[in-house]
């Protein structure tokens, strides 16, 4: 029995979206297990409006939500990690600080909805469909069995779900 919930950092450049939908997800379904946190490498200072409406329709809380920097998670004071996911592209392939006590790392790439251009309408869908690809993902994650797993049986199966195909990932949940 672990005296503390599993802590979850995402990562994304500018921690503004899905970042910041899979903290959201994560402190939802992990339901105290899990604790999730976001950050970016060059976060943008503001999350974006279209994932707080979204977010907020589906009933998240986001309250405390903000754009910051994974400095904040590198500092001596942060809370000790456990998995740290980047969401994007450009995170994937940066540096990453130091990450006290070693967490699992796995990238869990997907496209940005903010750089969708189009109508109002196509862009709430390219957040609802990242909603749903994270949303899998973490379902998936938090059904695995995390401490009869090996470290290194761990590490495939995250890998496996960053490497989820588009259509697997955006499936509606099961109810």
């Amino acid at each position: 029995m672990r005296d503390r919930p599993f802590n979850v950092l995402f990562l994304c450049t500018h921690n503004s979206a899905r970042s910041v939908i899979a903290e959201c997800v994560m402190n939802d379904l992990g339901r105290g297990r899990f604790k999730a946190f976001s950050a970016g490498s060059e976060p943008s200072g503001r999350v974006n409006p279209h994932a707080i409406d979204m977010l907020a329709k589906l009933n998240y809380d986001v309250s405390g939500l903000r754009s910051k920097s994974w400095n904040e998670f590198a500092a001596p004071d942060a809370p000790q990690l456990d998995f740290v996911f980047t969401v994007c592209d450009d995170a994937a392939n940066e540096t990453c600080p130091y990450w006290p006590g070693q967490p699992m790392t796995a990238h869990w790439g997907l496209p940005d909805p903010s750089r969708v251009q189009g109508s109002e309408a196509e862009v709430r869908a390219a957040f609802a469909d990242t909603h749903r690809m994270l949303y899998q993902r973490i379902n998936i994650f938090l059904n695995l069995p995390l401490t009869s797993l090996d470290k290194m049986s761990l590490q495939r199966k995250l890998d496996e779900i960053g490497r989820l195909p588009r259509a697997a990932a955006t499936a509606e949940p099961e109810a």
